[in-house]
C-alpha cells in the first residue's frame, strides 16, 4: 500500500492519509501515526509524537544552495524559508521508507533517501532521474521539538518533534514548484545565506534549519568537496538533540 501524493489531495487531506514513522528517544521504531496526530500539541502530548523526518540541502555546481520558502497555506510554519526539502519517510509505503538500524549504521539509509527523492518531485518538480540515491550523502541525525508559535500564538497547538536525517547532495536540476507547497525559491551562497537570515532581513526561518544553520552547516558547506565526497562529516552513531 502506498501513501505517497497522488496529486489530488489537500493539505489537510494528506494530514490524514500520510502515516508519519514513530520513534523514541534512541531512533527505534514504534508505531506510526498520521500527521494530524504526530504534529498536535495537546493535552496528553504537549510535545506531539516523535516521528522521523529529513532534511535535504541540495547544492549546484557553483555550490549554492537551494532555499524553499513554505507556502502559504502549509498548517504548520508557513511561510518560513527552509533548506531545499523538509518532510518525512512514511509508513506503509512501498517501497518501504522504513530504515533499520543497520541502515543507519552504515550510512545507506535507503527509505529516507527514496523518501527524499519523493518529496523533491512532489515539491519541487525535481524528476527523479536528477537524483541517484547514491549522490545523496547522509550526515547525521537531529532531535529537536519546536511549537509553531509564530502561526498559533503562545498556546500553538501545532508544532514539530522530529528525529530528522540530514543530507547532502550536489546536482544541477530543473525546478518546476509546487504552488501547494512552495512560495518561492532561491540558490545562495554561504555570504547570502548570511545576510538573509540577520535579524534586520524580516525573513522567517524554519526551526530545524535554524537549528541546523547555527550547529552545523557552515562547516559542512565551507568544507563541501570533503563533506560529499568522503566520511569525514557522517556521524552515524549520534543523535544530536537540540530543542527550541
Amino acid at each position: 500500500m502506498s501513501a505517497a501524493w497522488d496529486g489530488n489531495a489537500s493539505q489537510e487531506e494528506l494530514m490524514v492519509k500520510d502515516e508519519c514513522i514513530l520513534v523514541d528517544d534512541q531512533d527505534n521504531v514504534t508505531g506510526h501515526a498520521n500527521k494530524y496526530k504526530s504534529h498536535r500539541f495537546e493535552e496528553g502530548q504537549p510535545r506531539g509524537l516523535l516521528h522521523r523526518a529529513f532534511s535535504v540541502f541540495l547544492f549546484n555546481s557553483e555550490n549554492k544552495l537551494l532555499l524553499q520558502q513554505r507556502a502559504a497555506s502549509k498548517i504548520t510554519f508557513p511561510k518560513v524559508w527552509t533548506n531545499t526539502c523538509c518532510s518525512h519517510p512514511l509508513y506503509g509505503h512501498s517501497p518501504t521508507e522504513v530504515d533499520q538500524p543497520a541502515d543507519i549504521s552504515a550510512g545507506t539509509t535507503p527509505g529516507a533517501k527514496r523518501a527524499a527523492v519523493r518529496k523533491l518531485l512532489h515539491e519541487l518538480g525535481i524528476p527523479p532521474a536528477q537524483l541517484p540515491l547514491d549522490q545523496f550523502k547522509f550526515l547525521t541525525r537531529l532531535h529537536y521539538c519546536a511549537a509553531d508559535t509564530g502561526t498559533w500564538g503562545p498556546a500553538a497547538e501545532w508544532g514539530e518533534h522530529e528525529m530528522d536525517y540530514i543530507f547532502f547532495l550536489k546536482a544541477d536540476v530543473t525546478l518546476q514548484p509546487n504552488p501547494e507547497e512552495i512560495m518561492d525559491t532561491k540558490y545562495v551562497s554561504l555570504q547570502e545565506l548570511r545576510q538573509m537570515m540577520e535579524p534586520g532581513s524580516g525573513l522567517l526561518w524554519s526551526p530545524w534549519f535554524r537549528i541546523i544553520a547555527e550547529n552545523f552547516l557552515e562547516a559542512w558547506w565551507q568544507d563541501l568537496e570533503q563533506t560529499l565526497g568522503s566520511d569525514k562529516h557522517v556521524d552515524t552513531r549520534s543523535i544530536h538533540k537540540i530543542m527550541t
